[in-house]
């Protein structure tokens, strides 16, 4: 064992004496400050886009908007190149219809919710029913309220995308419930009357 190190050493003392361990190689400070520029730029950068990757969840918050008392929870995931939406909507009056869909803009700031725009309709179609065709990208079918005013949202929405940041991105989107039920004919909203309830889609 003492042998073995008595040759280590004596085989790194040769190699010092071929290269000069003594003597530090000089970095110049520009590299260092270049290496360090660079070090910096990659931590500031953003992190990988999921790009509508499947299981990738965002979530949907409604507030309700004057007068009213409807809020809920919505979840959105990509599946097999569609976007399923899930959750309940609480605070709508009992055995009602609402017209509901994703409007283009992601702002529930004004009293009357009309900041978020018309519906999201990038591919530019006359307003439908979602379950035929033409229809905008944003029209969803209405929500049906049970005998205590909570309707189940369990529904595929296609041609569209989330976290890509592609022209048919719901994410930062709007979702508005409307006051009265959407007949799917009159444009371009179906004639769903007042917005009573925003969430943007996160």
């Amino acid at each position: 064992m003492r042998s073995s190190i008595l040759l280590a050493t004596a085989l790194a003392a040769a190699g010092c004496g071929l290269v000069g361990c003594s003597e530090k190689v000089a970095v110049p400070a520009t590299e260092l400050s270049a290496a360090a520029a660079a070090s910096s730029r990659a931590a500031a950068l953003p992190p990988p886009d999921t790009g509508n990757a499947p299981g990738v969840q965002h979530h949907v918050d409604l507030m309700p908007g004057q007068g009213a008392d409807v809020a809920g929870g919505l979840d959105l995931v990509a599946s097999n190149g569609e976007v399923a939406m899930t959750g309940t909507v609480t605070g709508l009056k009992p055995r009602s219809v609402h017209g509901f869909h994703i409007h283009q803009k992601g702002d529930c700031s004004s009293a009357d919710f009309k900041s978020a725009g018309d519906h999201f309709n990038p591919t530019t179609q006359m307003h439908g029913n979602p379950a035929t065709s033409p229809h905008h990208l944003g029209d969803v079918p209405n929500l049906q309220a049970d005998a205590e005013g909570k309707a189940s949202v369990n529904t595929l929405i296609d041609g569209v995308t989330l976290g890509d940041r592609g022209p048919d991105d719901l994410v930062g989107r709007a979702v508005v419930v409307h006051a009265d039920a959407d007949d799917y004919t009159t444009q371009p909203s179906g004639n769903s009357g007042d917005r009573i309830a925003c969430g943007v889609i996160r």
